[in-house]
């Protein structure tokens, strides 16, 4: 049975995570979303059209990445709130979340584009323990054909670093690799009103207007309030169901 989400559970596990894990986080996140880094990542991109996030992995610089997995998705895991099954993480980077959440009643697969991204996710986490319930694999979200759907996608820093005018074809994708009864669980972020990117700009209305066509509804959108430090009041969790059109017979 899955555990409603609820703000008060969020802010109680917040609360007694350890100071020192906090300061870790603090520090890592810091140095991780500093400027100078993401202005590198943006000038690797710009000069690398068709591998500029393989080359930002190659030179180390991945600002969106934390080093560690995304601790509202870990508490969600905990807690019996994602669906069973089989689950999908676009743009899985070095394969945390992809790990943490796997276990014997979820397969998990991790995809990235870039080689580099896969071959550290895959080093990092091939002995681990649940190494059975996950893979990891090189491949383009928008063109990439599974034999088999999924109960469950999980989008973070994925939907901010796709150019603006494919967000509509990312819904489109997201509609056709999930389940008619799947879910979709989104961290909105950044939202912000900088300019350019990537990372984009998002708000939950950017969401609604590109899932909304595709069917989808959310059924709720919430702060997280286990963001990491930096992040905090910039971003949401989405959890998102199609809606089933009721017969009027």
């Amino acid at each position: 049975m899955r555990t409603p989400l609820s703000t008060f559970s969020y802010g109680l596990l917040f609360n007694t995570l350890p100071l020192t894990s906090l300061f870790s986080k603090l520090t890592m996140a810091r140095s991780n979303t500093s400027k100078p880094k993401v202005d590198k990542m943006q000038q690797l991109l710009h000069s690398h059209p068709s591998g500029g996030w393989d080359k930002c992995w190659e030179k180390g610089v991945t600002p969106w990445d934390l080093g560690q997995p995304t601790p509202i998705l870990v508490h969600l895991h905990q807690t019996g709130t994602l669906p069973k099954g089989r689950a999908l993480v676009p743009g899985c980077g070095s394969g945390h979340d992809v790990a943490a959440i796997a276990c014997p009643e979820r397969f998990v697969v991790g995809l990235d584009v870039s080689e580099n991204a896969i071959k550290q996710a895959t080093k990092w986490f091939s002995s681990s323990k649940s190494a059975e319930n996950f893979s990891f694999l090189e491949a383009d979200f928008f063109i990439w054909r599974p034999t088999q759907l999924f109960d469950l996608i999980f989008d973070y820093t994925f939907f901010c670093a796709i150019e603006p005018e494919m967000r509509p074809q990312w819904a489109s994708r997201i509609r056709d690799l999930l389940k008619p009864d799947g879910e979709l669980f989104t961290l909105i972020f950044p939202i912000s009103d900088h300019e350019g990117g990537p990372p984009y700009k998002v708000s939950v209305s950017d969401y609604e207007e590109v899932l909304h066509p595709m069917g989808f509804r959310a059924e709720l959108i919430v702060e997280n309030h286990l963001a990491i430090p930096p992040r905090r009041g910039k971003e949401k969790l989405g959890r998102w169901k199609r809606s089933v059109s009721k017969s009027l017979l």
